[in-house]
């Protein structure tokens, strides 16, 4: 089986020291990416640590697939114990970092401990270096790229960083890394906030050799060949269609569909669209560098969940408006979609809705936990009482688009997930609208099927977290080339994705959570049974916990 190769890089930021140890053991049954970082924090991270305390680790990894030239392979995964969700959570960014992360020549890096005075943690091939930079403080994403860039000649593609939202420890703070793009769920940017750690940059020339098979080269032709319609709108192109179909959430979750969708739809972004954009090594070309002529408002986006957030969700029917707070989100570095939901709470208890102007000031003081922005900092769950209004999120995240009283085994998919209420878990989706070919998709109302269903894609997405391959690669990476690449029978694959799922879960268990957590704020037919199935496939117990001994089993003989 391909793996991702390198020792383990593990840095105490609060003792400014780093040491390496060999993980060949981990690698080797684990993959890399997710999987590794899983691995790895199941055991060295207490289970009852505090997410925002010196002891909770952070865990950058990527993938055999980053050794590639292949399309779909320029992402790389982060893990650690989310101050949102309270439970072990992995979250992953495309951009260009993959590339230069390897050349460290490290399969994983830890963080650890918490330094006493702002610092960039510099990590090369050579070793590990610690600059102080009190005068960063409270600086934006692009600032601090611009400081890297002059002061140590590496360009934004080298670096992960924390804006204003990760250094005041907003529970849904975004890792940002080239510039634009975001390591976005979960609050990990909050981790690296606590540890007093305002960016991570990645160097040198010592790349292992991982040998990926030719057909690397047809998926990447394919992918440069392809007409796909996210070339032209990235995901954006799902808004009119979502809202179409009574998926798409609008007005604080209260309503299906957005009678102003046109107005932020894929055709409004495709115009402000000025040149292409990608990851690395990616000729799908699907990312959206846009500008505003008008304003001269320039950013990167937004995706759908991002429309579907600070749009339909806020009442918003301008994509510039749209943009502007994704551009917002960006340099504070906070995630889009909790963010825009945290908002659209607020704009519902003051019955605000489309009021631009307020939405992007409690942006900024959420960011800054200024006035009511430090009570929405926490996060909806934390929150809604106070607000009096529902708590529209799973295990504490809150909800991105794809509403699963429409699309039924994604909302099955939201419940089970140990991340929460995260559409690219299972990215179930996909086969409900449907967005793949006719023998693959299901009817979107009901969940009998489904469960079974969900535990595969579940497995299949943690496989490919860890290989790291993006999931847009659906239509060009099939079970078959999944497994050519990786040199591993699928149903293989699929029991490494289905062990990390038990590991998370586990870690979860250790902290309280179980079957009462695997809940929704609305009711699907059949929902109880639907859920007894999957643990039951899962060979989980009733009460949606994992025995310790079940995972102790899936665990390499020599571990």
């Amino acid at each position: 089986m391909k793996h991702a190769k390198g020792p383990l890089c593990s840095i105490d930021v609060g003792e400014r020291t780093y040491q390496t140890e060999a993980i060949d053991d981990v690698l080797e049954s684990f993959v890399g990416g997710r999987a590794v970082g899983t691995k790895l924090a199941h055991d060295r991270i207490p289970f009852d640590v505090d997410p925002l305390g010196a002891e909770n680790r952070l865990y950058l990894a990527t993938g055999p697939l980053q050794h590639s030239t292949m399309s779909f392979t320029g992402r790389m995964s982060a893990t650690a114990v989310s101050p949102l969700t309270d439970g072990l959570l992995s979250s992953n960014a495309g951009g260009f970092l993959s590339r230069n992360f390897t050349a460290t020549g490290y399969g994983a890096v830890e963080l650890t401990g918490a330094s006493d005075e702002l610092l960039i943690v510099h990590v090369t091939d050579e070793g590990v270096e610690f600059e102080a930079v009190p005068e960063l403080e409270g600086a934006e994403t692009s600032e601090i790229c611009a400081y890297i860039e002059d002061e140590h000649g590496l360009s934004e593609d080298h670096t992960v960083t924390i804006g204003p939202g990760g250094e005041n420890q907003v529970r849904f703070a975004s890792l940002m890394t080239s510039r634009e793009r975001a390591f976005g769920r979960g609050g990990l940017g909050a981790v690296l906030g606590a540890k007093n750690v305002k960016a991570i940059t990645f160097d040198g020339d010592s790349t292992p050799e991982v040998e990926i098979p030719p057909l690397q080269m047809d998926v990447h032709r394919e992918a440069a060949q392809s007409d796909h319609i996210m070339k032209r709108q990235g995901t954006s192109s799902m808004t009119e269609f979502a809202s179409a179909v009574n998926a798409l959430p609008t007005h604080y979750f209260s309503e299906l569909s957005f009678d102003g969708a046109q107005g932020i739809s894929g055709d409004r972004v495709e115009e402000k669209k000025y040149k292409k954009g990608t990851c690395s090594a990616c000729a799908f070309a699907c990312k959206l560098p846009t500008r505003d002529e008008e304003t001269g408002l320039e950013t990167e986006g937004p995706e759908y969940e991002t429309v579907m957030a600070f749009g339909s969700n806020s009442g918003v029917d301008d994509i510039v408006d749209v943009m502007k707070s994704n551009k917002l989100c960006d340099e504070l570095g906070l995630d889009t979609i909790s963010a825009g939901d945290v908002v659209a709470a607020y704009l519902a208890s003051e019955d605000e809705f489309g009021n631009v102007e307020l939405i992007h000031d409690l942006v900024e003081q959420i960011a800054h936990r200024d006035g009511v922005g430090d009570v929405l900092a926490e996060g909806i769950d934390r929150f809604y009482d106070e607000l009096e209004v529902e708590n529209w999120t799973v295990k504490g995240m809150e909800f991105p688009a794809h509403d699963g009283r429409t699309l039924n085994g994604q909302g099955l998919a939201f419940a089970t997930s140990n991340r929460g209420a995260d559409h690219m878990y299972a990215e179930f989706y996909s086969l409900e609208y449907p967005l793949v070919d006719e023998e693959q998709a299901m009817d979107k109302e009901g969940l009998e099927g489904k469960p079974p269903k969900v535990v595969e894609k579940e497995n299949l997405n943690a496989i490919k977290d860890s290989a790291v391959l993006c999931k847009f690669s659906r239509d060009f990476v099939n079970e078959e080339r999944l497994s050519t690449l990786l040199d591993a029978d699928y149903e293989d694959l699929l029991e490494i994705g289905g062990r990390v799922i038990d590991m998370e879960r586990h870690f979860n268990n250790q902290r309280g959570m179980d079957r009462e957590d695997d809940t929704l704020p609305y009711d699907l037919p059949d929902f109880e049974a639907a859920l007894e199935e999957y643990y039951a496939e899962r060979g989980w117990n009733d009460d949606g916990t994992v025995s310790s001994e079940q995972v102790e089993a899936g665990a390499p003989a020599d571990d």
